[in-house]
């Protein structure tokens, strides 16, 4: 059993608890100290008043609510609401129990002291006023209900009718028990039902970043297999060596960028493999500017955030018949991991235009998933040259 499930039992029964000495109190507070725990537990009339409202309690918030009213049975549940009042109205458990208490008292002859009003017309049979002998002081008992009649009797048990008076406490008691349960389950269906927006919220974002990886992945180690095909066809004596390189990469991608966060160091060999494996192929006319600064130790990053930019340098920087310049800078620091490239821009094919855009595209779709309000990234096109700027904030 989850701590939850043992705390919200915990709770009920500290509630149940409260509620059951409720009858204690209140009557200690009507003039009964008399009353003991003991004598309460033997009475029948109690242990009706507790699993009256127990009852109701639970068959609402556990059978009617679940069953009608979140199923939007409106009617049908109004119609259950009003027969349950009606059967507390029959029951009439807290009146048996202040009932059964008063006979309790009858029985043990607790008689209340003092003689009856003097405006009341006749005192025994003899018809006459004044006021009451010795013998009807002494044995004069209040008016009181007999749980069983309808009848009222005065100090001295002759019958007198009356109305049935109205139970309003066990009615007021239903009202609170009803509207308590319904709130309490109203909350936990709210809250489930945002347990559930958010789980499904995050599964839909892990299937965005599934499949934006699943894009960038195979078109990297592509673009790779390409520069590596050169090699071998030329019969370059760094063939070799390329394919090792190579192999770092795959097994970077294939087994640390299933997660959403991988440590910096890998990336950055990752990165530095990579650029080897271009600087194989691009020739001496392109000068390649690749620098790291600060502590990599203990740093974390989204795998792959700066390869897509990376991949755009060396596609669309290099020129086989001008000279160019690529700069890629990584400076770390304590809270921060900034990101730096700059490259010539050559004419592209439009195909080749529209794969950039899209491999740019999922970049930032991860960025706002994996850095939400914590990234800064700024591409901007001037002077004939293409500058990324991208910052991540721990």
């Amino acid at each position: 059993m989850s701590r939850f499930k043992v705390f919200s039992v915990v709770i009920h029964i500290a509630g149940w608890l409260l509620f059951m000495a409720f009858p204690l109190v209140f009557l200690n507070t009507r003039g009964q100290e008399d009353t003991t725990i003991g004598s309460f537990l033997q009475k029948p009339a109690y242990w009706l008043f507790c699993i009256t409202y127990i009852a109701l309690f639970y068959s609402n918030a556990y059978l009617f609510i679940p069953q009608f009213f979140l199923t939007k049975k409106y009617l049908i549940y109004s119609i259950i609401c009003i027969v349950l009042l009606g059967c507390v109205y029959m029951l009439r458990p807290f009146d048996k129990l202040l009932r059964s208490t008063e006979d309790w008292r009858m029985n043990k002859g607790m008689m209340m002291p003092g003689p009856p009003p003097f405006d009341r017309p006749r005192f025994g049979d003899h018809g006459q006023g004044g006021p009451p002998s010795d013998a009807q002081h002494r044995f004069y008992r209040p008016p009181y209900f007999h749980p069983d009649s309808m009848e009222q009797r005065d100090g001295f048990g002759h019958p007198r009718r009356r109305m049935r008076p109205l139970d309003s406490t066990s009615l007021f008691i239903f009202l609170m028990i009803m509207a308590l349960s319904t709130a309490i389950k109203t909350v936990q269906q709210w809250q489930l039902t945002e347990q559930r927006a958010a789980r499904a919220e995050a599964d839909k974002t892990n299937a965005e970043l599934s499949f934006l990886k699943a894009q960038i992945n195979p078109h990297f180690l592509f673009n790779t297999l390409n520069n590596i095909y050169t090699l071998a066809a030329i019969k370059d004596d760094n063939a070799a060596d390329s394919i090792m390189k190579l192999s770092n990469i795959m097994r970077y991608v294939t087994d640390d960028v299933i997660e959403d966060f991988v440590p910096l160091q890998s990336e950055i060999d990752c990165i530095s493999d990579y650029i080897e494996l271009q600087r194989l192929r691009i020739g001496k006319n392109t000068t390649v500017n690749f620098e790291v600064e600060g502590d990599i130790d203990n740093k974390k990053i989204a795998p792959l955030v700066m390869m897509t930019f990376i991949e755009n340098v060396f596609k669309y920087g290099v020129s086989k018949h001008e000279p160019s310049d690529i700069d890629i800078r990584i400076h770390i620091q304590e809270l921060k991991i900034s990101f730096y490239c700059k490259n010539r821009i050559f004419s592209v094919q439009n195909s080749e235009y529209q794969r950039t855009g899209i491999g740019i595209k999922n970049t930032t779709q991860r960025l706002e998933h994996l850095y939400p309000g914590r990234h800064l990234l700024n591409i901007s096109s001037l002077n004939n040259e293409y500058i990324v700027q991208l910052t991540l904030q721990a």
